[in-house]
């Protein structure tokens, strides 16, 4: 009983030290010509470095699930067009904005911690600490503001996506071009795409934030920043998947 007290604690503990320190990044600012400088660092890094892998993922995923709805939708009196119309429904609802943030919060979150963790075990978080620096406004806030631009890279994946699965289905001949088309133009409803922003954005602050816990606040030397990453990846997978689950309830319940 105590020892499941301990832990409940620690959870308890470990969030309040979160929101603190979400709290202590938007304070005390540092000079906007170093910010401008590491925003646009943190852009190119966390954004322009991720397209590469979300593109290659999500062609391949929208063709896999265009190519899995035509196999179940093989009886003559269901139309073609469904298969677009499923296809469509599934990469910009969930596909796209969670799938990718699970892949993001491996590949970004990963480099966020060991980043954080690396300066942390070398003592330069110290070193800013010492000169006057706000440590987690210049590490932290940054990533966040250059993680306003993740919205881009979901747009780009939906269009991939179901780029992919057209491809799929016109050359893999499990739905014409034409009637493909028609069912991307089936029903469609704008606040979907809406819903899907909604969800990128939580799940950006997300992704730019927990990793950043885990690094800032990890302790021990070299071997412990591998375990930090880890566990942030895990972490930041869960959150995300509990708020997916949350804002479609909220927002599409």
């Amino acid at each position: 009983m105590q020892y499941s007290y301990f832990y409940q604690m620690n959870y308890l503990e470990a969030i309040g030290r979160y929101f603190i320190m979400v709290w202590e990044v938007f304070k005390k600012p540092t000079k906007w010509p170093i910010m401008r400088s590491l925003i646009l660092k943190e852009i190119d890094e966390l954004i322009f470095g991720s397209l590469g892998i979300i593109i290659f993922i999500s062609f391949f995923i929208g063709g896999v699930v265009t190519i899995q709805t035509a196999l179940n939708l093989n009886s003559p009196l269901i139309p073609k067009s469904l298969i677009g119309f499923a296809t469509r429904q599934s990469v910009i609802l969930e596909f796209a904005p969670t799938f990718t943030s699970i892949i993001m919060a491996g590949k970004v979150g990963s480099y966020i911690t060991s980043s954080i963790g690396t300066m942390k075990v070398t003592e330069q978080i110290d070193a800013l600490e010492v000169m006057g620096v706000n440590s987690l406004n210049y590490l932290v806030f940054p990533k966040i503001i250059a993680m306003l631009m993740y919205p881009f890279a979901v747009a780009l994946a939906m269009y991939v996506g179901i780029f992919g699965g057209w491809i799929a289905g016109a050359f893999g001949g499990y739905a014409p071009s034409g009637e493909f088309v028609k069912g991307l133009q089936l029903d469609f409803i704008p606040f979907h795409v809406t819903y899907a922003f909604i969800k990128t954005v939580v799940f950006a602050f997300i992704i730019a934030t927990i990793p950043s816990y885990h690094g800032f606040y990890m302790k021990g030397g070299a071997l412990e920043v591998g375990k930090a990453s880890t566990t942030s990846f895990v972490w930041t997978s869960v959150v995300i998947i509990i708020l997916n689950y949350i804002l479609t309830q909220l927002l599409l319940g």
